[in-house]
C-alpha cells in the first residue's frame, strides 16, 4: 500500500498534524497534543519480528487487538516501543486490506480524541 495514501487519511481528521521526531526518524502524528499514530522504518538489527520493517503504530481497543494478531499474525504486532496492550503495529508492506488499514487509523484517532478534555475536543471541532 502506497503511505501516501495513510498519511492523507491519518491528516485527514479534525485537527491532526503531523511532525518528524529526528531523534528517533519517526513521523509521529497528534491530535491535541497527543500521539495517535507513528510511521517508522525499524532498523535491520532490531529485535524480531519487528527488524527491518515499515511499520505504522496506532491506539486501538484490546479486544480488537487479539482479533486482528489471531488473523494477521505476520501483519499486526504489538506496538513496537508502546503498550503491546494498547497499541498495534502494522506491516505496511503486509498484503493487508486498504479498508482495514483506513479503518484502525480513524479507530486510532477517535480513541485517543476521546481522552481529550472537553474544552480541547471543542476547539478542534469548531
Amino acid at each position: 500500500m502506497d503511505f501516501s495514501d495513510i498519511d492523507a487519511r491519518l491528516l485527514s481528521r479534525a485537527g491532526a498534524s503531523k511532525a518528524f521526531h529526528e531523534k528517533w526518524g519517526w513521523m509521529i502524528y497528534w491530535v491535541g497534543g497527543k500521539q495517535f499514530a507513528c510511521e517508522f522504518i525499524t532498523k535491520v538489527d532490531a529485535k524480531a519480528p519487528y527488524a527491518g520493517r515499515h511499520l505504522l503504530s496506532l491506539k486501538c481497543d484490546p479486544d480488537r487487538i487479539l482479533e486482528l494478531r489471531a488473523e494477521y499474525p505476520e501483519a499486526v504486532l504489538p506496538g513496537y516501543y508502546s503498550d503491546g496492550r494498547t497499541w498495534i503495529s502494522v506491516d505496511i508492506d503486509a498484503d493487508l486490506p486498504e479498508n482495514l488499514i483506513f479503518d484502525l487509523c480513524d479507530q486510532s484517532y477517535e480513541l485517543v480524541f476521546a481522552k481529550l478534555p472537553k474544552r480541547i475536543q471543542s476547539e478542534i471541532c469548531s
